[in-house]
């Protein structure tokens, strides 16, 4: 059985044209579907496929990742970051994207932020509860060079209370 499940996240202009759009490319339904997130979680290709509002002018791919089906496949693909020296976040116990997940933030040499993850339940809001959506963050640290480069060099364990996703900033990346 696979312990993975490759995941890739689409900042949208207009959701419910992007809904429409890829409902029929993947030929069903998104598994969730709320005002501002859709998610489609596919078998054939193992995909979880999400597409969020952005804000304006902020569209396209916000991460790619790596779901991991257990927590211990999680710890393996943590070991192998930790290896890469590019783990740039570790979050417990995060709330992001409508699900309570555990999660490793990393961003490879040409800058394309990875989001390693293990889901262990749903949430029933898109950012932590008891965060602040004008100043939380979510998707990861901020996508600049300079924070990542910082954030590789100390390492930061969130647990979730502070924001979503990332430490917080002063804008949204999600």
């Amino acid at each position: 059985m696979t312990a993975h499940r490759f995941h890739v996240h689409v900042h949208v202009a207009d959701l419910e044209a992007s809904l429409r759009f890829y409902t029929q490319l993947f030929g069903t339904d998104p598994s969730v579907h709320k005002p501002d997130y859709a998610k489609w979680m596919l078998d054939d290709p193992r995909l979880n496929f999400a597409i969020s509002s952005g804000r304006a002018g902020d569209t396209g791919i916000a991460h790619l990742g790596l779901q991991a089906d257990t927590p211990e496949a999680l710890a393996a693909i943590g070991t192998r970051l930790e290896a890469a020296d590019a783990i740039a976040l570790a979050e417990t116990g995060t709330t992001c994207c409508y699900a309570r997940s555990d999660k490793f933030w990393a961003q490879d040499p040409q800058g394309v932020r990875w989001e390693a993850f293990h889901s262990h339940g749903e949430a029933t809001s898109y950012h932590a509860p008891d965060s602040d959506a004008s100043t939380a963050t979510c998707c990861g640290p901020d996508a600049g060079v300079a924070a990542m480069a910082a954030a590789l060099a100390a390492p930061v364990t969130n647990t979730g209370k502070a924001a979503c996703c990332g430490p917080a900033s002063t804008s949204a990346c999600c």
